[in-house]
């Protein structure tokens, strides 16, 4: 399946719900899980992001939702990356290299 990086930045909601980050992440997980999706991790980081998560997706569409329903919730804001495995990417090597 996809894999996606999401790295999040808390609005000025979620710095004010800080104690429940925790919770909300769990929360998270159990919701991409009913579209389909895997929270394969998160961590909380200090610096420019708040949070990075990695996450299993279908297909970009079951991601972008299960994206969407967080960012709704007004606690965080994302920027989203696609993430390649290594078998991935030697793939898209050989399919360059011709």
């Amino acid at each position: 399946m996809p894999t996606y990086v999401a790295l999040l930045s808390w609005t000025d909601q979620g710095v004010r719900n800080y104690k429940d980050t925790a919770k909300r992440a769990e929360a998270f997980g159990a919701a991409v899980q009913k579209l389909g999706a895997k929270l394969l991790s998160i961590y909380w980081t200090v610096g420019p992001y708040d949070l990075v998560a990695v996450i299993e997706g279908a297909d970009e569409e079951t991601a972008t939702a299960a994206l969407l329903q967080l960012g709704g919730v007004g606690n965080v804001r994302s920027t989203t990356l696609r993430a390649f495995g290594r078998e991935e990417m030697e793939r898209i090597i050989a399919k360059a290299a011709g």
